[in-house]
C-alpha cells in the first residue's frame, strides 16, 4: 500500500481522537462555567505520535493546566505522516459529489406497447446481452427505428434494443385481435343452436373461452378440452351416435348402449386428487405453451366447472376450432403408471357421416401427439392407441382425439404436467406442419 494512502488513514484516526479529546475539554469548560470559573489557557496539541509497524498512536491536548489524552487508536503502519493538509484532502475527497447518470428521456420520440414479454438487449442482436425484460401490455419508450427488426428504446435510464415484432402502437391491440371467424381474445363462445348436431346436447348453458396468441399468429385455433368438470353431467344422458345406433365398444358406457352420460365425473388419482382438477391444470399449461408458439386456443373448460356436455363441447370445436383435443387420465384400476395413449377410431363407426370424412385426420393427429409425448420423454402405453367408440368421436367434423396421459397411478406433479404438455405441443406442431 502507498505512503499516501497510509497518511490518509492516520489523518482520519487523528482527527477522530482530536474530536474526542476536545469534547472532553469542552465538557470540563462547561463545568467550570457552572462553578463561575474560567478556562484561561487555549487548548493545544501537546503530542501526537505513532510507534513502529502495526503500533498504535495517541494524542494529548493541554488546556487550563490539564492534559486530555485520546488513544490508543487503531493500529497503523510505520512511516506515515500526519499533516493538516492531508487531513483536509481526506475530508474533501470523502465529500465529493456522486457521479450523475445521463438522462435519456429527452431522446424518447413516442410510446408503443409490448405484445409479449420482451427482452431488452444491449445491442440490436439476439446474441447480445439482455439488460432486462418488459412485461406484456407495458409502455415501451421508443428512441428510433434502427432496422426492420429492431428499435432503440430507453429502459431503466439506459439505451437498449427490442425486436419490433413484439411491439405495437395500438393501445387496444389485444382487444382488436380476432380469429378468422371474428372471435376476439377473451370472448365467451357458447353453443349456437343452429350448428349441426347442436340439438343433441342437453347441457349447454356454459361457455368456452377464446385465447389469441399475441405474436407470430398462425391463424390456427386449437380446441383444448379439459375432461370432466360439469356438475350434474352424470345424471343425464345423450345419444352415443347422431343416428342413435348402439356403441360398438365398451368404456364408461358399455357396448350396445345407445345413450351415455352427458359428462362423467371422472376418477380420483391414487392420492385422492380428482381427475377433473388435473385435466384443467394440464389444459392451462398446454394453452400457455401453444399461445407462445402462435396458436390461438379455444379453452372448452376454463374453470372448475363448465355447463357444457360432451356433445356441446364437440359441436363448439367443430365450428370454432381447427382440431379438438380432450385431455384425460384412464381410470383402469391398475397400481402402476400405464403410460400415454389416444382413443383411436374403431372400424364399426367409420361409416358414420361425421366420422367418415375426418377419421383419418383424427388418427394422424393422435399419432403425432403420441410421437411428441414420446420424444419429450413420456411413457407410452403399448402401441400408443386403443380403439374406443366415444361420443366425441362420433359427433366430430374436425380432427379430434381423446388423449389419455396415464392412469390413476401416474405422476401428476407440476413438473410432470409440463413434460406432458411439451410433448403434446410438439405433436400438435408436427400435425399442422405436416412433419
Amino acid at each position: 500500500m502507498s505512503r499516501e494512502i497510509f497518511s490518509k488513514k492516520i489523518c482520519i484516526s487523528v482527527l477522530t481522537m482530536s474530536v474526542l479529546a476536545l469534547t472532553a475539554c469542552s465538557q470540563r469548560a462547561e463545568a467550570a462555567q457552572t462553578q463561575n470559573s474560567t478556562i484561561t489557557e487555549t487548548p493545544a496539541v501537546v503530542a501526537a505520535e505513532t510507534k513502529g509497524s502495526g503500533a498504535q498512536f495517541s494524542l494529548e491536548i493541554s488546556a487550563d493546566g490539564h492534559t486530555y489524552k485520546a488513544g490508543p487508536g487503531a493500529p497503523v503502519s510505520a512511516n506515515a505522516e500526519t499533516t493538516t493538509e492531508s487531513a483536509a484532502e481526506t475530508i474533501k475527497e470523502t465529500t465529493a459529489p456522486a457521479e450523475t447518470k445521463p438522462d435519456y428521456s429527452s431522446m424518447v420520440v413516442g410510446i408503443m406497447f409490448a405484445k409479449d414479454t420482451i427482452n431488452v438487449r444491449k445491442d440490436p442482436s439476439t446474441d447480445s446481452e439482455v439488460l432486462g425484460q418488459i412485461a406484456p401490455d407495458s409502455n415501451v419508450s421508443i428512441v428510433k427505428t434502427v432496422s426492420d427488426e429492431w428499435a432503440q428504446v430507453v429502459y431503466e435510464n439506459q439505451l437498449g434494443y427490442v425486436a419490433r415484432q413484439y411491439i405495437t402502437d395500438d393501445r387496444d391491440w389485444r382487444q382488436n385481435l380476432q380469429t378468422g371467424n371474428g372471435y376476439t381474445s377473451g370472448a365467451a363462445v357458447g353453443l349456437d343452436t343452429s350448428w349441426k348436431y347442436a340439438e343433441y346436447s342437453v347441457i349447454n348453458s356454459g361457455n368456452a373461452v377464446m385465447y389469441l396468441a399475441p405474436t407470430d399468429r398462425k391463424g390456427i385455433v386449437v380446441g383444448i378440452n379439459a375432461g370432466h368438470g360439469t356438475s350434474g353431467g352424470d345424471s343425464v344422458k345423450t345419444w352415443c351416435h347422431p343416428d342413435q345406433t348402439p356403441k360398438v365398444t365398451g368404456g364408461t358406457t358399455s357396448a350396445g348402449a345407445t345413450k351415455a352420460v352427458a359428462v362423467s365425473s371422472g376418477m380420483n388419482f391414487s392420492d385422492g386428487t380428482p381427475e377433473r382438477k388435473v385435466t384443467l391444470r394440464e389444459a392451462q399449461i398446454v394453452r400457455d405453451l401453444l399461445l407462445q408458439k402462435g396458436y390461438d386456443v379455444l379453452m372448452i373448460r376454463d374453470g372448475d366447472d363448465v355447463q357444457l356436455d360432451n356433445v356441446a363441447r364437440t359441436v363448439i370445436c367443430n365450428n370454432v376450432a381447427d382440431c379438438h383435443i380432450a385431455i384425460h387420465w384412464d381410470g383402469d384400476g391398475l397400481g402402476y403408471d400405464k403410460g400415454c395413449f389416444y382413443m383411436s377410431v374403431p372400424e364399426g363407426i367409420k361409416y358414420l357421416p361425421s366420422v367418415a370424412s375426418v377419421w383419418q385426420k383424427s388418427e394422424r393427429l393422435g399419432e403425432c401427439c403420441i410421437s411428441g409425448l414420446s420424444d419429450a420423454g413420456n411413457k407410452i402405453f403399448s402401441s400408443g392407441s386403443m380403439d374406443m367408440d366415444l361420443t366425441q368421436t362420433s359427433y366430430s367434423t374436425v380432427p379430434s382425439i381423446d388423449i389419455e396421459l396415464g392412469n390413476q397411478s401416474s405422476d401428476h406433479s407440476e413438473e410432470k404436467l409440463y413434460k406432458l404438455a411439451e410433448g403434446l405441443v410438439l405433436g400438435i406442431d408436427r400435425y399442422f406442419n405436416n412433419l
